[in-house]
């Protein structure tokens, strides 16, 4: 079964508005097109298998919690199931969306775009036609709306504009409040709020100030429209119903309305106007949220300062810096406890509990594109390494960062692991390779070259002894021991550049890519000299060994991938992969992807767990798996389909073209020469100091889980990881008539567990299986363990480290994995090899589940030794008491008797 799409790592926000699930312990959170849910108490994140054409801009949630609306940059919207993760309609809204919004009862929502408000009905949970069906179009600002916000009735909703103007609209048409405009801010004006169960509204203006204003009415005193049914009316609707999409009703608004428009109307008066920089250090107001119930109101920066302010009396509760960069989003839970930040400059998100006044979350992802990555040897982490010159380590099980390294002063070109899981190793441009201890998190080893050079690729070999990297400028290999630091060797002999480095996982042998087309392998016990080398017919970007070190995969500029007998020194395979790789046009290319695809090449290689097919990967938006032995492609990833990046379309936008040429190759805001410079070859990002640049769709570094149930691709979008997911696909194996649920039921009753546990895996539904092997009593687990065929011990195992990961009954699965490890191990072993990703997938499994009940069994241990040593004191205490009220009643009796 193909990989699907499990998980974005690496980037946390990119823009849009952060949005607080309904029971307020989940944030999501827009990265690039696709979104992630953070669980803020089970400490997981979770990205959404959909994605939208472009970046997403807006999210609105509705009040239920079961559906979200997703806008890209060109007013693209999808409406997603939260539930099913799933999308059930799409819209386009024809221009860019601006903000969107669900009334608190759930029936409508309004978007703004360019000047104008647009309500629409719900989609409700029925069955409809059309999930998008527009109500009222609300006209009034002359310039860009920003920003919306409803009653707490839906009776009536506020739209902020760039035109310094707030616009206050009834959902219906009440009889004393149709629109009503707000002016009194001299800038864009960024938010606005109603009260709570109020019309008083706050405006805040990007000039940092606030304005209170009151209104005259309450909610209840606004009086319906009497209707008038008319004929024209009546006509109007019959024509609506030829055109595609009706416009609804049109309600425009006056910004100087007469007196008599103004009679007998809703009145609003400014009772108050506060300014935030009052000491001149903010001077740009990005951003802001308001929680009604406890008048919390929170305000963001561009200076990356946030304050905390109670409403209406503008006191100042909190005021703190959490970044170097503006704030973009700010969100607040329902229980008006945690506060979202979003900064889109860095990538950072962070949650803040402002009572305890400490984090809730705290991700931040690669501040410029990751280069390189690496699984651990039991596949709970992964390592990557960024342009930004950082390394941070990721859980694959939570999705979060858990530590980041910044000792490096360039970028990072490539992350390794030791054998032992504890070190990571990293080089960089900066001329140094780092060791980072796992347990201390600090950077306990660096190695250096003699002369300043830059490395461009690392190796460790399996004993996590010998440390090599790859020289850029000086076309040396380096060699250096763990234990010591010292630099042990260093490797001549390559004409070019060394690209890239991989050792041998079964012996001491290191092979070295370089761009003088050639392979060389040393044996490091042998002197440190060439054993082989291998010459090809085009430089040599990437070389690979396969898990069981008997084949060398390696990597040219001219498309193919070679495969070696490298202890015969024998080519025994090619694949042709360049016509696979499929490359799109970049806006600024002058030639067809066609043209282009004939000079690119794969960049990074790796082999899967069992050494039976081979990732490859380069400068295009797929990654392609190929099948070793038959040399075939065996299927296609499209990693992104987001076309906010370049080189994703194969054929340039007609609508862009123009007799002179792409419209991209004209700079609209430039000076007087209009025409963009062309970038130079091997020019990896757009020219940043243009107004807008797009950066290229590539996949940088790919590697598979030791564990073989998933791989990873470093990307432009971030760190991708697609892993089997059979939970969603009936997957029998070896069926036959006779293996039904219900006789497998059966076969439970007559307690023929053996055969039931056959028949489960025969079948291969999950669930059943869990039932089956929960149903075996534990002291005949050792009895069925001895019986089962070798087959079905190799399944059971792989069942067993997937249950791990899920189930409560820990030491019963436990039993079952020593039991079965016990009496097959001499058999086992004769398949290490095979077996190896199983068996690293049950370690996976047991050690995390270790790690959680040691740090319970340590807490534990500390509250009875803290309970303990309170009850001892409290003893002592009484005893010492006790004592001294009988020398109390010691010294009465002798005053008695004297």
């Amino acid at each position: 079964l193909p990989p699907q799409f499990s998980g974005l790592l690496g980037t946390v926000y990119r823009r849009g508005n952060l949005s607080f699930t309904r029971d307020g312990d989940s944030l999501i959170s827009p990265v690039g097109n696709r979104i992630s849910l953070f669980d803020l108490k089970n400490n997981k994140c979770e990205t959404f298998p959909l994605a939208t054409r472009l970046n997403i801009v807006c999210v609105g949630l509705s009040p239920d919690g079961s559906l979200a609306i997703l806008i890209d940059e060109e007013g693209a919207a999808l409406l997603v199931s939260l539930i099913g993760k799933c999308v059930i309609h799409q819209f386009y809204f024809h221009k860019p969306v601006h903000s969107v919004s669900f009334s608190p009862d759930g029936k409508k929502f309004v978007i703004t775009k360019d000047n104008v408000a647009l309500m629409y009905h719900a989609p409700g949970k029925k069955r409809e036609f059309n999930a998008f069906v527009l109500d009222k179009t609300y006209y009034g600002p002359y310039d860009e709306t920003t920003c919306i916000d409803w009653t707490d009735d839906s009776k009536c909703f506020a739209v902020g504009s760039k035109d310094m103007s707030t616009w206050v609209f009834g959902a219906e048409r009440w009889a004393n409040l149709i629109y009503y405009a707000l002016g009194g801010h001299k800038d864009i004006i960024v938010a606005c709020f109603f009260e709570e169960n109020s019309l008083d509204l706050y405006t805040i203006s990007q000039d940092a100030a606030l304005c209170v204003w009151q209104c005259d009415t309450e909610l209840d005193g606004l009086k319906p429209m009497p209707r008038k049914d008319s004929a024209k009316e009546n006509n109007a609707k019959n024509d609506e119903e030829f055109i595609e999409e009706s416009k609804g009703e049109e309600i425009r608004g006056k910004a100087n309305p007469n007196e008599q428009e103004t009679r007998n109307k809703v009145k609003y008066s400014r009772v108050a106007k506060y300014f935030f920089n009052k000491e001149g250090d903010f001077n740009n107001l990005t951003s802001a949220a308001y929680h009604k119930k406890t008048h919390l109101l929170v305000t963001g920066f561009a200076s990356g300062i946030f304050h905390l302010h109670e409403l209406p009396e503008f006191n100042l509760i909190h005021s703190l810096s959490i970044s170097d960069q503006r704030i973009a989003s700010i969100s607040i839970n329902c229980t008006g406890d945690w506060i979202a930040f979003g900064c889109s400059g860095l990538g950072q998100l962070l949650v803040w509990e402002w009572q305890s006044e400490s984090y809730v979350l705290k991700q931040q992802g690669h501040f410029n594109s990751m280069v390189s990555l690496a699984y651990s040897p039991d596949g709970q982490y992964i390592a990557t390494g960024g342009e930004d010159g950082k390394v941070k380590v990721w859980n694959t099980s939570s999705s979060f960062c858990f530590v980041t390294f910044t000792e490096h002063t360039s970028g990072v070109t490539a992350v390794t692991f030791t054998s032992n899981g504890y070190v990571i190793l990293s080089a960089s441009l900066d001329g140094t390779v780092r060791a980072f201890d796992l347990h201390r998190y600090r950077n306990f080893r660096t190695f250096t070259s003699p002369r300043p050079t830059q490395f461009s690729c690392l190796a460790v070999d399996s004993s996590g002894e010998i440390v090599s990297a790859g020289s850029q400028d000086s076309f040396e290999i380096f060699i250096w021991s763990m234990q010591s630091g010292r630099l042990l060797d260093v490797l001549s002999g390559h004409e070019g550049p060394i690209s890239s480095l991989s050792f041998n996982p079964m012996k001491c042998v290191l092979a070295s890519a370089s761009w003088d087309k050639t392979v060389k392998l040393w044996d490091m016990l042998d002197s440190w000299r060439t054993k082989e080398t291998l010459i090809l017919n085009s430089d040599v970007l990437v070389v690979a060994f396969r898990p069981d070190g008997h084949e060398l995969a390696v990597a040219a500029l001219n498309g193919q991938i070679t495969f070696w007998d490298h202890e015969n020194a024998v080519q025994t395979g090619s694949i042709e992969g360049r016509h696979d790789l499929q490359m799109g046009r970049k806006e600024l290319d002058k030639i067809t992807a066609k043209q282009a695809a004939k000079g690119k090449s794969f960049t990074t290689l790796c082999y899967s767990a069992d050494g039976q097919s081979i990732l490859a990967g380069g400068l295009s938006k797929f990654v392609c798996i190929y099948n070793v032995k038959e040399q075939i492609l065996i299927k296609k990833f499209e990693i992104s389909c987001n076309y906010s990046l370049d080189a994703m379309e194969e054929y340039l936008d007609r609508k862009k073209m123009t007799e002179f040429g792409s419209m991209a190759l004209f700079d609209e805001g430039g000076g007087g020469d209009d025409a963009v410079a062309i970038p130079l070859p091997g020019v990896k990002r757009g020219d940043m100091s243009y107004r807008h640049f797009k950066p290229e769709i590539r996949v940088t570094c790919l590697r598979f889980s030791p564990t073989g149930r998933s791989w990873a691709a470093t990307t432009t979008e971030g760190l991708l990881v697609y892993s089997l997911d059979s939970g969603l696909i009936f997957d029998p194996f070896d069926l036959d008539i006779d293996v039904t649920p219900s006789n497998i039921r059966k076969k439970l009753q007559q307690k023929e567990y053996t055969v039931a546990i056959i028949m489960a895996f025969k079948l291969n539904e999950k669930k059943l299986i869990q039932e089956v092997i929960e149903a075996v009593p534990s002291n005949e687990v050792d009895v069925i363990c001895s019986s089962l065929p070798d087959l079905y011990v190799e399944k059971t195992l792989e069942f067993l480290a997937s249950a791990f990961e899920t189930s409560c009954h820990l030491e019963f699965y436990l039993i079952w994995t020593h039991k079965l490890l016990m009496l097959h191990g001499q058999k086992l072993k004769t398949r290490s090899l095979k077996l190896l990703p199983v068996i690293q997938f049950l370690q996976k499994s047991i050690q995390r589940r270790f790690e959680d009940v040691s740090k319970l069994c340590e807490w534990n241990i500390y509250n009875m030794k803290y309970a303990l040593a309170i009850s001892k004191q409290r003893g002592m205490k009484r005893l010492a008491e006790e004592t001294s009220v009988d020398e109390a009643d010691l010294d009465s009796d002798s005053d008695y008797l004297m």
